[in-house]
């Protein structure tokens, strides 16, 4: 199956999304929310190896019309890589304003879509495209591994508090790649193609959330969100 995931958009939409980059980040530091920023930011370094050295340069996959694929695809990887797996990572931690950074990110994507269209007449414009063909097999099983591992830890654990909330995981990793398609979707940058949203909701994010959660619990178990180190409250 044959899933291509299209867009077309402005130079403004960038310019735009950059800005709100450097406001997240900023409000981000100003919370000392630390760990998110490195999460992100490693997330967004791992999303360019992928989209540029995997699907653009190795595969083919990844087209790129109106911009340079290079410092495109980085920014493309930079933005997302690195919004969804700082909101990703607050919803793990259950931050007490996740609600507020759910609806910032939101309303950010909202607002750069629509603002782009309104101005970026004078803009170069930029039309991407992905054929998933290739690859998403073997995504697939990377999403079957992570939650058969989740699943079989709460078949075999007999304490009921040691279970670990898999519906919960679920819900981020589709909700959160969800949200951003739907959006792409509804202000017109996104194909409209019901299957592309579908699909890409249930695999594209979803499949690292189970190594997430394993990584958040190890992370979580030695230091705070301010990289101040936990102390072992255990110890005589």
């Amino acid at each position: 199956m044959e899933v291509i995931a299209a867009r077309s958009m402005n130079a403004l939409y960038m310019y735009l999304d950059f800005a709100f980059l450097l406001f997240l980040g900023a409000t981000l530091v100003y919370t000392k929310r630390y760990l998110a920023i490195i999460v992100g930011l490693l997330a967004g370094v791992l999303y360019f190896i992928v989209d540029y050295g995997y699907f653009y340069l190795y595969l083919g996959t990844r087209s790129v019309e109106g911009a340079d694929p290079f410092w495109f695809l980085l920014w493309l990887s930079m933005s997302y890589g690195f919004t969804n797996f700082v909101w990703i990572w607050l919803w793990l931690d259950r931050d007490k304003r996740a609600l507020e950074w759910s609806i910032l990110i939101i309303a950010s994507w909202f607002t750069c879509s629509l603002l782009s269209q309104n101005f970026g007449g004078g803009f170069a414009p930029i039309s991407i495209s992905r054929g998933t063909g290739a690859y998403h097999g073997i995504m697939a099983l990377i999403l079957f591994v992570g939650y058969a591992i989740l699943c079989i830890h709460n078949i075999k654990t007999k304490d009921e508090s040691q279970k670990i909330n898999i519906v919960w995981i679920l819900a981020i990793g589709i909700l959160v790649q969800f949200a951003w398609e739907f959006v792409l979707l509804v202000t017109g940058i996104r194909n409209p193609s019901f299957m592309t949203i579908v699909v890409n909701s249930l695999l594209e994010t979803n499949l690292g959330l189970p190594y997430m959660y394993f990584i958040h619990r190890a992370v979580n178990k030695r230091y705070h969100e301010d990289l101040t180190k936990r102390t072992n409250t255990l110890a005589a």
